[in-house]
């Protein structure tokens, strides 16, 4: 029997070129590396420089310690448990407000099973109660006939991808640097990645002149832009939009008639006092655009913010200003793949939903809330100030999600180094990092980045307390890889 695949039928030359194309930095190969070396500590301890892997290459709060909401695990816990309602001691170890909030999404789920299959859109309540907070946040109205629940807000964005993309023709405008997802979906769907690139010697702002240079450029090479992925705040920059730039975004988006894609996974995470969210959906509506004048798809997930929910796969998105035929199309789309999962649409549900003031939970969920963002703004400044005392390091302010995106200025004997091991130099400098300290990051190509410029994106979630520690390991390293390629 052969042992080197040599019979196998499938070769990589017959899988589909655009999955062989198509990368993913924030699960690339220096992850699988960082996998295996927590291999050697477990199998081996003591084996390398390190007692631990600190995996700051991804948005993943609870697996960096992060404690989940009491509230939200109260209400899963009796929804996935019925039977526990009935119990006389559940009242002594449940709010009422969460076994109240419960009942209620109990008794709109058939059977009250959280193991069936749900209308493909979600389940109708939920979607009520996300169309209510949606409102109460933004101060317009929402239809629920307008959200999608999805596992996460990736499966919306590759549903939006296969929706839009039709051929290599049709492009889309992606920030750089950007969150990979979108590169990869682009790639996956056959479609045209438009870069336009944010400007870092202003904090990575996004100018509109840049937008118009580059949507110019595209439509003369023969290009169908179909939309605009504005990400906000933005990852991995960590940028704050201000109003005013929103709504030239929203003004271009109308005038040049694309369709604006806005990522706002990362709403409840701003730490700038002199910046504030504000979503694009009110925005647009703030400058008398109505449903018919603009179409908006709108990305939030339970994964981010001060939730962290990243395993629970809970999602939504908003998807406003299309036609009855096209939204026809996209419920077809999300049909296919039956349902999101329950418990993560009861999740989305609550994040746009949290106790209100006088619920037996809203002083404990404040507190939680509280204590889990201002711990945030504290460790990005610390992370903030700590890259900048690096030699040849500039890391601007992290306004809001959950990384800090410094660039490194390399010296050349380090750029020469990493050719010789035919790799980007930033990710030359991320695997000596690991290797040295345990730390992963993921490089700054990874993400896109203007040539000849090179970063990395750590992410701000590492508890508190090992942040100190952290930021011991990256400068002595710093200090010797900098000793090591200076001269």
């Amino acid at each position: 029997m052969a042992s080197d695949y040599s019979s196998s039928p499938i070769t990589l030359n017959d899988l589909n070129p655009k999955v062989l194309k198509c990368a993913y930095a924030i699960r690339g190969e220096i992850v699988t590396h960082a996998q295996t070396l927590q291999q050697d500590l477990t199998e081996n301890p003591g084996s390398h420089p390190f007692n631990e892997i600190l995996y700051c290459n991804i948005g993943n709060p609870h697996s960096l310690g992060q404690k989940p909401i009491s509230f939200f695990r109260e209400v899963l816990a009796l929804c996935d448990h019925p039977l526990l309602l009935d119990r006389s001691e559940t009242k002594a170890m449940f709010s009422a407000d969460s076994i109240e909030r419960a009942i209620q999404i109990l008794d709109q789920i058939p059977c009250r099973a959280t193991g069936a299959y749900s209308h493909s859109q979600g389940i109708k309540g939920l979607r009520d109660k996300i169309a209510s907070g949606i409102e109460v946040r933004d101060g317009f109205p929402a239809d629920p006939n307008d959200i999608f629940l999805t596992d996460g807000a990736s499966p919306a964005v590759h549903m939006m991808m296969q929706l839009l993309i039709g051929s290599e023709n049709d492009g889309i405008l992606c920030p750089i640097p950007q969150y990979p997802l979108y590169s990869a979906s682009i790639t996956l769907h056959g479609g045209t990645h438009i870069s336009y690139y944010l400007d870092e010697e202003t904090g990575w702002a996004l100018e509109i002149s840049e937008l118009e240079n580059q949507l110019k450029t595209a439509r003369s090479r023969g290009v169908n832009v179909k939309a605009l992925v504005v990400i906000n705040p933005g990852n991995p920059t960590g940028r704050v939009l201000a109003e005013a730039n929103q709504r030239e975004i929203v003004e271009f988006c109308w005038k040049e008639g694309v369709v604006l894609l806005a990522d706002e996974v990362y709403q409840e995470n701003v730490y700038a006092p002199d910046k504030q969210f504000h979503s694009f959906k009110k925005i647009s509506r703030s400058m008398g655009f109505g449903e018919k004048d603009i179409s908006l798809v709108s990305f939030h997930s339970a994964s981010k913010g001060y939730y962290g929910e990243c395993g629970k796969r809970g999602g939504y998105m908003e998807f406003t200003g299309f036609s009855p035929e096209i939204r026809e199309q996209i419920y077809k789309v999300a049909s296919v793949n039956l349902c999101s999962n329950i418990s993560g649409q009861i999740l989305a549900s609550l994040i746009m939903s949290p106790p209100k003031v006088g619920d037996e939970s809203h002083e404990c969920f404040s507190a939680e809330k509280e204590a889990i963002l201002s711990s945030l703004a504290r460790r990005a400044k610390i992370l903030e100030d700590a890259f900048n005392s690096l030699e040849g390091v500039t890391c601007y302010k992290a306004e809001g999600a959950l990384y800090s995106f410094p660039r490194i200025n390399l010296p050349d004997k380090a750029i020469k180094a990493a050719e010789e091991a035919k790799t980007a130099p930033d990710a030359f400098y991320a695997w000596r990092l690991l290797n040295a300290t345990g730390i992963v990051v993921v490089s700054g190509s990874g993400f896109g980045q203007r040539p000849g410029t090179w970063h990395f994106r750590c992410t701000i979630l590492p508890q508190e307390e090992k942040i100190p520690a952290i930021v011991s390991r990256f400068t002595q390293f710093h200090k010797q890889f900098m000793d090591e390629f200076r001269g």
